[in-house]
């Protein structure tokens, strides 16, 4: 009978251990969960305020503001515009109908002699 009696104790104090077990595991597991809803609470109210901040910002009327403050823009007037029939006539076409590389054939025409950039005509000797 005694052998009996301490095999239940010993089942006890092992199921006993089991569900402390298992409860410490649920509490650290509820304390991480309730964390993890903070952050996300955090960062929720976080977002909404940038979300407010950048609505304020990007007002026209605060962007208006801006504008006459830093930019000295004055408003187009209709006397800024010109007819298209007062445009320059198109330059010539330097390319034959079949080249490929018309800005090639721009460059073959023009005089060879003239230096380009900063290259010097006399070939870089000074």
């Amino acid at each position: 009978m005694r052998l009996i009696h301490l095999i239940v104790i010993g089942a006890l104090v092992f199921a006993a251990a089991y569900v402390y077990r298992i409860k410490m595991e649920s509490t650290a597991r509820t304390e991480r969960v309730m964390r993890l809803r903070a952050e996300v609470r955090d960062q929720r109210e976080t977002i909404a305020a940038l979300r407010a901040e950048w609505s304020k910002l990007e007002s026209p009327s605060r962007l208006q503001g801006l504008v006459e403050r830093h930019l000295a823009l004055k408003p187009v007037d209709q006397t800024q515009f010109d007819a298209l029939r007062s445009l320059p006539e198109r330059p010539p076409n330097f390319a034959a109908p079949g080249n490929s590389d018309p800005i090639g054939a721009m460059i073959d025409i023009t005089d060879p002699d003239l230096a380009t950039g900063s290259v010097p005509a006399d070939g870089g000797e000074q």
